[in-house]
């Protein structure tokens, strides 16, 4: 087990400045690949795996997890591990109530918070971590927890959530459930948990069963964030699965991204008939309802007058175990509204 001491974490913030002044000459880099999946290191007392490019390879078992983000944070809880948390920061709202596939009283678990945001590397090595597991790439950064290869540089290996890679050779083509069940299945297999992993991915591809349905094709905005300039889902990330499985046609499915930003007046021109609202605690799904409305560029379209509205919480509308859910419950909600 490695943990990192006093003057190790010295080291890291040392090395950090340096490399936050100081840019060295490009180097070519290898060919990209995709997510790889998990392997047993020799005698099994480790397991590689490959994320963004980056391979580390985790010592068994893994006891002290940092986690930053929300679905890597539940992705944790949902396969049994809550308790070898030892901090988790950037959470995007509370916790579930129910999650398909894991006992609702995994929920019921007070998690150690260290920061509202991205904690600093300094606050991360204080903790002696020996995984830190990220939601997003730009949490391990020389700005924010550290970047990937200091960490590797201190023995502590990292995960981010292969679907959010920046690189877009390394993201799925176009995020589907199987891509979806992979990342649990591998993230359980880093944990020493592949039993949960298999017990979750079985029974959401069962509660997902019938989803293929034909049910009337409605066009969706889905509306995450921004109110002058909406940022919106696109055509390869998980909006577009959570959508394409409640049985809506995205309005944005022409464009090769996870997420966009489109104009109101392009809004309004691909009229949408429903609108999926998701619900933060800074861009809240009532404030877009009252902005919808007040706006001239969309006061006026049909899924405005009518009030066709979706909403779906933010930590469910990234690649994760609450995905499956999501769609669930979009379709459910869309049975409500739909014309």
């Amino acid at each position: 087990m490695r943990h990192l001491t006093g003057a190790t974490a010295l080291v890291l913030a040392l090395t950090l400045a340096a490399c936050a002044t100081t840019a060295g000459p490009p180097t070519t880099p290898s060919a990209p690949t995709r997510a790889a999946a998990p392997t047993a290191g020799t005698g099994s007392s480790t397991v590689s795996t490959t994320t963004c490019g980056v391979t580390a390879e985790f010592d068994q078992p893994v006891e002290r997890i940092v986690s930053i983000k929300s679905s890597v944070t539940e992705a944790v809880v949902a396969l049994g591990a809550a308790d070898r948390l030892v901090g988790v920061a950037a959470l995007d709202g509370p916790l579930p109530a129910h999650v398909t596939g894991v006992d609702d009283s995994a929920w019921e678990v007070t998690l150690p918070v260290i920061a509202e945001r991205v904690p600093s590397f300094e606050a991360v090595a204080e903790l002696e971590p020996d995984a830190v597991l990220a939601g997003w790439e730009s949490n391990l950064s020389a700005d924010g927890a550290g970047e990937r290869a200091m960490w590797a540089d201190l023995g502590v290996p990292t995960w981010v959530s292969p679907s959010a890679c920046r690189d877009p050779h390394l993201q799925p083509e176009k995020l589907s459930f199987d891509d979806v069940f992979a990342e649990i299945r591998t993230l359980g297999h880093v944990l020493g948990e592949d039993d949960a992993a298999a017990r979750l991915v079985a029974a959401q591809r069962a509660a997902l069963a019938g989803t293929e349905e034909a049910t009337a094709p409605l066009r969706a905005l889905w509306w995450s964030s921004g109110t002058d300039t909406p940022f919106v889902g696109a055509g390869i990330g998980a909006p577009q699965l959570v959508m394409e499985t409640a049985g809506l046609v995205n309005i944005a499915a022409d464009i090769r991204d996870t997420w966009t930003s489109m104009s109101w007046e392009e809004v309004a021109a691909r009229a949408p008939d429903v609108i999926v609202l998701v619900d933060s605690s800074w861009n809240t799904a009532a404030h877009k309802r009252e902005a919808l409305a007040a706006n001239p560029v969309t006061a006026a379209l049909d899924a405005v007058v009518h009030e066709r509205y979706l909403v779906v919480p933010f930590p469910a509308t990234e690649s994760g175990v609450r995905t499956a859910d999501a769609a669930l419950a979009l379709r459910a909600q869309l049975a409500e509204v739909a014309p």
